[in-house]
C-alpha cells in the first residue's frame, strides 16, 4: 500500500491511495473460508461447498468491503500521524476514474482534503480588553425590593373590594323579571376576580362592593368570546354555556386582598435568613448585590465577545478552502433546498464560525484547560434539576432520580458534546479574564445594552 499527500497552498490537499492486491488478499481469503464453513446449500455437506462456488457468490462483495475498510483505517490513521487538521472530511475526488474492483488491483483512490489554515493566536497581560460590569441602580433596586414584597405577601380578609381583589359569593341564574330562577344555575361559594372580566361597565359593576351586597351582572356580557372562561364559573361545560344569556346575582360573602409584605425584619430574614440584615439600608445593597451577581453573565458574555472580535482582528484573515467546505457543506445540506443566495449566506456564517472555533481550540489548548467525565455528569445533574423547577416547578426532586435522568441525557452523544462545549466555554472565560490585561469599568444597565446594541 502506498500513500501520498501534496497540499500545495496549505490549504487544498489531496490524499492518494494506492492497494495493491497484498494489501486485501489474505483478509478475503481467510473471510471466505470463514463462510465456506457455514455456508448451508442443497446437495453439499457444511463445509464442503466447492470454493469456486463460494467466490462467484460471495467474492467480490467481501473485497469491496474489505477494500473499504482498508481505505477508511489507512485514510483516517494516515491523517492522525501526520496531525493534519482536516476540516469535515474526506471527500472523494471528483476526477477520477472509478476502480474495477473485478480486476485484482492495484486500485488506486484520491481524496480531496480541506486543511485548516496554520495561524498562531496567544494571550498576554500585553493584551487588554474592557470588561463591564453592570451595576444596579436606584430604580433596579427598587424594582427587586418590591418584587420580595409581592412574593412574600399574603391573602387578608378585606372590608371593601378594590383592584385585584379576591371575592367568594353565591351566584344564582335570574329570570327577566330579574328574580331568581326556579331550578336555574347555582354556584355557592364562586370565587371572581372582577379584575379579569374584559368588559368595562361589567366590570364597575363590583365597584367598592363589600360583604352582603348584592350584585347583579351578565357573565356572558363580562366575557365576550369567552366560553370556558364562563363555564368555568358556573362549573359547567363549555358547550353547556353556548347560548346562555341570563343575568346572574352575586352576593358577596368574602373579599380577599393580597397585600404585600412591608418593608421590615421580618422581610428581611425571609429574604436572606434571620439577622443577616437588620436594616432597610443593608437590604438594599444585599439586593443590589444580587443583581449584579446575575447580571455579571450579561457581562461575561459580552466580554467573550469582546475577546472573539479582538482575536479575530488580531490574526487577521485566514484563507479557507473555499470551493471544498462549499462541496462538504452541499453534501451536509443536501435535503434542504436554498437558493444560491441563502446558500452563500449561511456559507459565509459559517466561515465566520469556523474561524472562531479554530482560534477557540488554539486558546483552550495553549491554556491547558481539558473537561473531566464529572464536571460533565454534574453539570448534566444541574441541567435536569433546573428543567424539574422550570416544568413542573419541583424543587427537590430525590437524587436517585435527578441521576437516572442524567444518565439518559448522557446516552447521547449529542448531549455530551454540547456540555463539554459549555465547561470548556466556560472555563476559557475564566482563563481568559486572568490572561489578559482586565479594565474593568463600571456601567449602568440601560448603558451596557447601548453598548450590546451597539456591537
Amino acid at each position: 500500500m502506498n500513500i501520498t499527500f501534496e497540499n500545495p497552498d496549505k490549504v487544498n490537499g489531496q490524499l492518494t491511495v494506492t492497494i495493491e492486491k497484498e494489501d486485501y488478499q489474505d483478509k478475503v481469503e481467510k473471510t471466505l473460508k470463514d463462510y465456506r464453513k457455514r455456508a448451508q446449500v442443497p446437495g453439499f455437506r457444511p463445509g464442503m461447498v466447492p470454493m469456486g462456488m463460494i467466490k462467484k457468490q460471495y467474492g467480490m462483495a467481501v473485497k469491496m468491503e474489505e477494500v473499504n475498510r482498508l481505505l477508511s483505517e489507512k485514510v483516517t490513521s494516515y491523517i492522525n500521524e501526520n496531525k493534519i487538521q482536516v476540516l469535515g472530511q474526506p471527500l472523494a475526488s471528483e476526477h477520477q476514474e472509478p476502480a474495477d474492483l473485478a480486476q485484482d488491483g492495484p486500485f488506486t483512490f484520491k481524496f480531496d482534503i480541506a486543511v485548516a489554515p496554520e495561524f498562531t493566536i496567544e494571550l498576554t497581560n500585553n493584551d487588554k480588553l474592557t470588561y463591564y460590569a453592570i451595576k444596579a441602580d436606584d430604580k433596579m433596586i427598587d424594582q427587586q425590593v418590591q418584587m420580595f414584597c409581592q412574593q412574600f405577601g399574603e391573602m387578608k380578609d378585606a372590608d371593601v373590594f378594590s383592584g385585584n381583589d379576591t371575592l367568594t359569593g353565591d351566584l344564582r341564574q335570574l329570570d327577566d323579571h330579574g328574580n331568581t330562577l326556579e331550578g336555574g344555575i347555582t354556584v355557592d361559594s364562586s370565587q371572581l376576580m372582577p379584575a379579569y372580566i374584559k368588559e368595562e361597565d361589567q366590570k364597575k359593576l363590583f365597584d367598592g362592593c363589600k360583604p352582603g351586597d348584592i350584585i347583579t351582572f351578565n357573565p356572558k356580557k363580562a366575557y365576550p368570546d369567552n366560553d370556558a372562561e364562563i363555564a368555568a364559573l358556573l362549573k359547567l361545560k363549555k358547550e353547556e354555556v353556548k347560548d346562555l344569556t341570563s343575568d346572574f346575582s352575586y352576593q358577596v360573602t368574602g373579599i380577599r386582598h393580597f397585600q404585600p409584605a412591608e418593608v421590615g425584619q421580618t422581610l428581611f430574614d425571609k429574604v436572606f435568613g434571620e439577622g443577616v440584615v437588620s436594616n432597610e439600608k443593608d437590604f438594599r445593597k444585599k439586593a443590589s448585590e444580587m443583581i449584579e451577581s446575575q447580571l455579571a453573565q450579561n457581562s461575561d458574555y459580552k466580554f467573550m465577545e469582546d475577546l472573539r472580535a479582538y482575536c479575530e482582528d488580531k490574526v487577521g484573515e485566514l484563507k479557507f478552502p473555499e470551493e471544498l467546505l462549499k462541496r462538504f457543506m452541499k453534501q451536509q445540506d443536501k435535503e434542504k433546498e436554498k437558493s444560491d443566495e441563502e446558500f452563500e449566506k449561511d456559507f459565509q456564517s459559517s466561515l465566520r464560525e469556523l474561524k472562531w472555533h479554530l482560534i477557540k481550540e488554539q486558546l483552550v489548548s495553549a491554556q491547558g484547560i481539558k473537561v473531566e467525565d464529572g464536571e460533565v455528569k454534574s453539570l448534566a445533574q444541574t441541567q435536569v434539576r433546573q428543567q424539574f423547577v422550570q416544568y413542573y416547578g419541583i424543587n427537590d426532586m430525590p437524587e436517585d432520580v435527578i441521576e437516572k435522568y442524567a444518565d439518559e441525557m448522557l446516552n447521547k452523544r449529542e448531549n455530551v458534546e454540547r456540555l463539554v462545549d459549555i465547561i470548556v466555554s466556560q472555563k476559557l472565560l475564566q482563563n481568559c479574564k486572568t490572561v489578559v490585561k482586565l479594565s474593568e469599568k463600571s456601567v449602568t444597565f440601560d448603558e451596557f445594552n447601548k453598548l450590546a446594541k451597539e456591537a
